[in-house]
């Protein structure tokens, strides 16, 4: 452990209990990582380079070419500081717990605020879009509203299912995975009896002419490819909760990135090669339905489409349970409301940070699913991406002889080029999200020199 890593909690109050295993903690992350973002992003990656077409599968390639590396970073801090909130522990240990680290996880919990319902938005607004499959008039006005109260009631039935003991938590996370396989399951085996490789490599011309709007085009495209893999660290913000986390924690990261990455691309092959892509490259449309409907027809479609529902649930409840524990965590260090750090006396979970959390999501689920991937991957990046990498290396050069159960393969090199590629994503993002992003950075570091002003401390510290 490095340093007093888990929030300090009183013996006589309720404390987390350490319940959840290797096969626990790989079904958060996966059901995190897949929910409804595959079924609804194909779309829109198919569309992203040099006009569209399968090269723009690129983006699932250079999406893991970032996100394994990274998620290296995430797997020796998250078995050497095993404590609810994950990022808030690493930045807060490996900047100065009293000085930068103040700053850095202050920061962290400000862009959390606003990046973490919009993620468990997106999977919200992903069971409104496959909802619509059993709508076919959507777009009526009374009929919009409908879809809002149902997804706001899905929300809602998510923070019901968290309302209880961990224990019990993880035995549900294992049922909402095991429709989570069964889904993408359908998908990449009802392709194989119909796969069609001309429609699959149906490369348009010039498709890999290298250019200036290539470069953006695969920043697109790999932008979508990492919405689709956040979620391989869930179980970081859940460190107080896992069993033997120094050897759980890596394993599950790393399982989790390498079969969702198997599962992507075998997925969007089964679909090209059925549906052909110019059909609905660019389009909003629920594409695995249409590909099922293709295949087997309308009744069997409508099953599927249920299937879709209950991955983009399994989804929402993963993140609702992981970022519940990150205001919990700043409430206990006393960097944040002391509201949040309340336990429930009875069932042993921050009951307080939930419901704020989960409140918030539900009204971010009203936006539109593009603004929502451009507006939470690009505002990440900076501080929580970024900073990790600066707390790992930080952590090696400062702290050498600390015990790290978990140790990066081949360092410093996997966290060079997580750094490269973030800083890719970044650039290549817009003017427009780049600026939204910056403003953001720059609200939270004046909140920061407000808050510590009057409270008088660092850096107005005596």
């Amino acid at each position: 452990m490095i340093g007093n890593t888990t929030p300090s909690v009183a013996h006589d109050k309720p404390r987390l209990a350490r319940r959840l295993g290797l096969l626990e903690a790989t079904a958060l992350n996966m059901s995190n990582m897949v929910g409804v973002g595959p079924f609804i992003t194909i779309p829109a990656l198919l569309g992203a380079i040099n006009g569209g077409g399968p090269q723009s599968m690129l983006g699932w390639i250079a999406g893991l070419l970032i996100a394994l590396p990274d998620g290296l970073v995430w797997a020796e801090l998250g078995a050497a500081m095993p404590g609810s909130g994950g990022t808030y522990i690493y930045l807060r240990e490996g900047f100065g717990r009293q000085t930068w680290g103040r700053l850095m996880a202050f920061l962290f919990i400000w862009q959390f605020i606003l990046s973490g319902p919009l993620e468990i938005g997106s999977g919200l607004i992903g069971f409104k879009e496959y909802l619509r499959f059993f709508m076919p008039g959507a777009g009526d006005a009374s009929l919009e509203h409908r879809l809002h109260l149902i997804t706001a009631a899905v929300g809602l039935a998510a923070l019901a299912l968290l309302y209880r003991r961990i224990a019990s938590i993880g035995r549900i996370a294992i049922t909402l995975w095991l429709g989570v396989l069964l889904t993408t399951g359908a998908v990449i085996f009802g392709g194989l009896g119909h796969f069609n490789p001309r429609l699959a490599f149906d490369f348009p011309p010039h498709a890999f002419n290298f250019s200036l709007g290539f470069v953006f085009g695969l920043g697109a495209a790999a932008r979508i490819g990492i919405y689709d893999y956040l979620g391989y660290y869930d179980i970081c913000y859940l460190g107080d909760e896992v069993k033997e986390p120094g050897k759980v924690i890596p394993r599950s990261i790393l399982i989790s990135l390498v079969v969702v990455a198997a599962i992507y691309v075998a997925m969007n092959l089964s679909i090209i090669g059925v549906v052909p892509w110019r059909d609905f490259a660019g389009k909003d449309c629920p594409i695995a339905s249409m590909f099922i409907q293709r295949i087997y027809g309308s009744k069997v479609a409508v099953v599927f489409t249920v299937m879709v529902l209950w991955t983009s649930f399994a989804s929402v409840f993963a993140l609702l349970l992981g970022y519940s524990r990150i205001p919990y965590a700043a409430a206990q260090d006393g960097c944040f409301f002391k509201v949040f750090g309340k336990l429930h006396a009875q069932k042993e979970f921050p009951h307080v940070s939930l419901l704020c959390i989960g409140a918030l999501s539900i009204a971010t689920s009203f936006l539109s699913l593009q603004t929502v991937i451009d507006a939470l991957v690009t505002m990440r990046i900076l501080v929580q991406f970024i900073g990790q990498i600066g707390a790992v290396i930080r952590l090696r050069k400062l702290k050498p002889e600390t015990e790290r159960p978990f140790r990066m393969w081949l360092y410093p090199w996997p966290a060079l080029v997580a750094l490269l590629g973030w800083v890719f994503l970044f650039v290549t993002s817009g003017r427009e999200q780049i600026l939204y992003s910056l403003l953001a950075l720059a609200s939270g570091l004046a909140a920061f020199l407000v808050w510590s002003r009057r409270r008088r401390t660092w850096p107005f510290a005596a």
